[in-house]
């Protein structure tokens, strides 16, 4: 299960960008084309899809660090990724109730047994 979950960490940050880059391709393109640079503070939509698209590498690190830790065996890394995942997830989705912020926040709570179970 710890690896399974890892990697589902993994796979949703690179969902993360693909999606973004399709759903935001418009934004994108006006901001390349105006330059890239100081370009994604507005309108809303090019800083939406900034935002969108930078947590799919942190998500991507995020299942990078938990592959090692399983590989490992390293419980205490498993845990502390799935504590900040889960901090963050409650956050959002107490923010945003309607949204798939209901991943992370699944995946941090796997991540955290795995975690506890590897450091018994």
């Amino acid at each position: 299960m710890a690896k399974a979950t890892a990697w589902a960490i993994l796979i949703l940050g690179l969902i993360h960008v693909v999606f973004g880059i399709i759903r935001f391709k418009v934004p994108l393109a006006d901001a390349w084309a105006a330059g890239f640079v100081g370009q994604f503070s507005t309108p809303e939509i090019r800083r939406t899809a900034f935002w969108f698209i930078m947590c799919g590498p942190l998500f991507m690190v995020a299942g990078h660090f938990a592959i090692h830790a399983v590989e490992i065996g390293d419980g205490q890394l498993l845990k502390l990724i799935g504590m900040y995942m889960l901090v963050a997830s409650v956050i959002g989705v107490f923010a945003f109730p309607v949204s798939p912020l209901w991943a992370p926040l699944i995946l941090s709570i796997l991540l955290l047994v795995s975690g506890y179970r590897l450091t018994k």
